[in-house]
């Protein structure tokens, strides 16, 4: 029996280009993208579960900016199956505007908007200096998932635009590496610092 994503999308075909992040994108189909915490406890346990499902996470908390946590819509924070209904919906809109396997559209826009390289602060003599470093794998995939999720809950809080709606074209957005993407200006801000404190 084939397993499809939510009984619609099927994963078998689709490769990852991007041999950086390939062992971190995992594609083993999942009919509901929801473990319930399986690995946890395991080091690198993000890297064993399914992409679409770290996603689904990343929606209900959308995690840090600058220090702060960054603001949530409030619905589905600590509620997955809203989260999951909403990645759902977004994949609907994303195939009915590219005529394309969504998951396909959703691992390309990962690899497209994964930071390769960051500023950190060193400490040297009292002072501080900015100093580029390239991202590890993992964190790549961290960083342009944060991205894709607070970008489209920015587009979407207290506006009369449903979070589905943001977030499908934020993934189209990033699929075809446009600066309409959150993640991709986020990206090329981060690369432009980075080029300049080499």
């Amino acid at each position: 029996m084939e397993i499809k994503l939510f009984n619609k999308w099927d994963v078998e075909g689709i490769t990852v280009q991007d041999p950086g992040v390939a062992a971190y994108i995992t594609l083993s189909p999942k009919i509901l993208p929801k473990t319930g915490a399986r690995y946890a406890g395991a080091r690198f346990h993000k890297s064993n579960t399914f992409i679409v499902e770290r996603l689904v996470s990343k929606l209900m908390t959308t995690g840090h900016k600058g220090k702060k946590h960054t603001i949530s819509s409030g619905h589905i924070t600590g509620k997955k199956n809203n989260a999951l209904s909403i990645v759902k919906k977004a994949f609907e809109i994303i195939e009915s505007k590219t005529k394309e396997n969504p998951v396909a559209v959703f691992v390309r826009a990962v690899e497209a908007g994964a930071p390769r390289e960051e500023v950190i602060a060193i400490e040297y003599g009292g002072a501080r200096y900015p100093k580029a470093v390239e991202v590890a794998p993992q964190r790549r995939v961290d960083l342009v998932l944060r991205h894709m999720a607070q970008g489209a809950h920015m587009k979407s809080f207290n506006k009369k635009v449903k979070i589905e709606d943001t977030l499908a074209n934020e993934i189209i957005a990033a699929s075809q590496s446009s600066a309409r993407s959150s993640a991709i200006s986020k990206k090329r801000d981060l690369e432009r610092q980075a080029a300049s404190s080499k």
